[in-house]
């Protein structure tokens, strides 16, 4: 591989590293990773890179804060290995899944325009049992049962039961049957509950946002984690562009473009 580097400029491992602040031993563990491609040794044993190593290094540190560390690693190494479709598979991924975030935030926005249309409910109410008198009494407008909401958000009984532990929803007991009615705030919150989840939001922080909203009687104290959301989504769609760029620099010093290569190309 090393024999037929496309510049033949000798880089110590000191001179990739010094730019990047890494230690050289960063170096040494990227090439034997297959971060880097395999490199010349002296006659004495000592590695020996070029601006090829140079580029690669550049695309791996490029596409880490969008793809993720172990990520960026596949894609180097499928690079390195000949496999560029390989490599390309994970990109889609990556954007894929972004796009899937945003998603999930556009449902987490819709359910919280929803809840701002909606007048908070009493102190207490939802969650005093007693309210109600038996099923068929409870199952009127936006009065259901754990199963239906499970199945209706996708998810078991036991996470709704944990979200109540929880403090996220508040569903009151039926005085004759003991089962959990979940009226129509209730099952605001767990609908809010599955989208924030979804968000990558604890249960400890999504908890108290819930319980603001309810006290603010607005949607306020959420607009600063939304606008934080929003903004590490636009942060990982640029880095992915940045990622992107240096990579093809590194497919075009490779020579491979975008059709592939072989390992010892």
């Amino acid at each position: 591989m090393g024999r037929n580097l496309q510049n033949s400029e000798r880089l110590r491992p000191v001179d990739l590293a010094r730019g990047h602040g890494l230690s050289t031993q960063a170096i040494r563990n990227y090439e034997e990773t297959g971060i880097l491609p395999a490199a010349d040794r002296t006659p004495h044993g000592y590695r020996t890179y070029t601006s090829l190593h140079a580029a690669a290094l550049r695309a791996f540190l490029a596409l880490v804060p969008g793809h993720g560390h172990q990520t960026a690693t596949s894609i180097m190494r499928a690079v390195n290995q000949g496999s560029a479709d390989e490599a390309f598979q994970l990109i889609d991924e990556s954007h894929a899944q972004l796009l899937e975030d945003r998603r999930t935030l556009q449902a987490v926005e819709s359910a919280l325009r929803d809840l701002e249309r909606t007048p908070a409910p009493e102190p207490g109410a939802g969650s005093e049992p007693g309210a109600g008198s038996g099923p068929a009494a409870v199952a009127g407008p936006g009065g259901t049962f754990i199963g239906p909401l499970a199945e209706q958000l996708g998810i078991g009984p036991a996470t709704l039961r944990k979200w109540e532990r929880a403090g996220l929803v508040h569903p009151r007991r039926d005085p004759l049957t003991g089962y959990r009615v979940y009226d129509e705030a209730a099952v605001r919150d767990a609908r809010l509950a599955h989208q924030l989840r979804r968000g990558g939001y604890l249960l400890e922080r999504i908890a108290p946002l819930i319980a603001q909203v309810r006290a603010a009687g607005g949607l306020e104290p959420l607009q600063a984690p939304l606008c934080d959301w929003h903004g590490r989504l636009s942060a990982r769609g640029r880095a992915l562009l940045t990622g992107a760029a240096e990579l093809e620099a590194y497919l075009r010093e490779r020579g491979s473009g975008l059709l592939g290569a072989t390992p010892d190309d």
